[in-house]
C-alpha cells in the first residue's frame, strides 16, 4: 500500500508539473528585455483570424524586404531569435517570426492541420506588407508549412527557404501510438508543448499526402538547407521536394556534412549565408 501511495503521489506531481513545463515559449516582456540588451528593438503583436489568434515578433525597419520565419514542432517564434537579433541580417531585412497555431501565444495547446494553419496565418502577410519583396523560411514541420503558405498565397513571396523540412510522406514513420496519447486521458501526462506537438505530428501523416499537389503551385526560387546526418528528417526529403518543384524558377540545395536536425542553431552561419542570398536575387 505504501508503494502505491508513493506511486500515486509521483503521478500526481507529474500531472501538475506537466501542465506548465516544456512550454517552449517566453513572455513578450522577457523577450523584449533580452533583445534590448543586444541593442535590438523587438515588437510583438497578435492578430485575430476567425476568432483565433496569431502571435508574432518583429525586428528591423519597415522599409526593408521581409523574411518570415516559421518554427518546427514543438516550438515558438523565439526559435529564430538569434536571426532576428543578427546585425548583418538587420541591414538587409525586416524579420518576422510567427507562433504557429497551437504554440507560443497563438492559442497555445490547440493544434491544427497544415491547411487550417495556413488559413489562420495567411492574413498576416497582407497586414504587414510594405511593397517590398517578402521571403519565408521554415524549419522541420515549418518546412511543409511554408510550402503550404507559399502555395496558398500566389505572387506574395519572392523566395522560400526549407530548413530540414519534413515534406516527404514516405519518410514519415507510422507512429500509430500518437493518437493513443492525444485521444485518451494519457494526454494529461504529456508535458507542455509536447502535447499539441504529438497531435499535429499525427495530422502530418495525412497532411503531407495532401500537400503533394501544392508543390507545383510554387513559382519563386526555393532553397533547401539540410544536414546530411539528419536522422529525424532524412536528407531524402530534399530529393522529394526537388522532384515536385516543377514550376519553381530556381531550386538550390545546401547539404551540410556531419550536421543533424538542429542546424538553425548549430549551423547559424551556413543558414545566414543562404538568407543573405535572398536579397541579391
Amino acid at each position: 500500500m505504501r508503494m502505491l501511495a508513493v506511486l500515486g503521489t509521483i503521478l500526481l506531481i507529474w500531472l501538475i508539473l506537466a501542465q506548465s513545463c516544456m512550454t517552449f515559449r517566453k513572455p513578450d516582456s522577457e523577450a523584449k528585455t533580452e533583445f534590448a540588451k543586444d541593442g535590438v528593438p523587438l515588437t510583438t503583436a497578435t492578430i485575430t483570424v476567425n476568432n483565433q489568434h496569431i502571435h508574432y515578433a518583429l525586428t528591423g525597419s519597415d522599409t526593408m524586404p521581409t523574411i518570415f520565419f516559421v518554427h518546427g514542432t514543438p516550438g515558438s517564434w523565439d526559435a529564430f531569435a538569434p536571426y532576428l537579433k543578427d546585425k548583418e541580417l538587420l541591414q538587409h531585412f525586416r524579420m518576422i517570426s510567427i507562433d504557429r497555431p497551437g504554440f507560443g501565444y497563438s492559442d497555445y495547446g490547440k493544434p491544427e492541420h497544415l491547411a487550417k494553419q495556413s488559413e489562420l496565418m495567411s492574413p498576416l502577410f497582407s497586414i504587414v506588407k510594405n511593397n517590398k519583396p517578402m521571403f519565408i523560411a521554415g524549419h522541420s514541420l515549418g518546412g511543409p508549412m511554408v510550402v503550404k503558405l507559399v502555395a496558398d498565397n500566389p505572387g506574395i513571396f519572392s523566395g522560400v527557404v526549407i530548413i530540414s523540412g519534413s515534406i516527404d510522406p514516405a519518410e514519415e514513420k507510422p507512429e500509430k501510438w500518437r493518437p493513443i496519447l492525444y485521444k485518451t486521458p494519457l494526454n494529461y501526462f504529456v508535458p507542455g508543448a509536447m502535447r499539441p506537438s504529438n497531435e499535429e505530428l499525427w495530422y502530418l501523416k495525412t497532411d503531407l499526402v495532401d500537400l503533394k499537389k501544392d508543390f507545383q503551385k510554387i513559382t519563386c526560387p526555393v532553397y533547401f538547407i539540410h544536414g546530411l546526418e539528419d536522422t529525424w528528417v532524412p536528407p531524402g526529403n530534399v530529393a522529394y521536394g526537388k522532384k515536385l518543384l516543377v514550376n519553381a524558377s530556381r531550386v538550390e540545395e545546401t547539404m551540410i556534412p556531419g550536421a543533424n536536425h538542429f542546424i538553425p542553431w548549430t549551423k547559424f552561419d551556413e543558414i545566414k549565408t543562404v538568407l543573405l542570398k535572398l536579397d541579391n536575387k
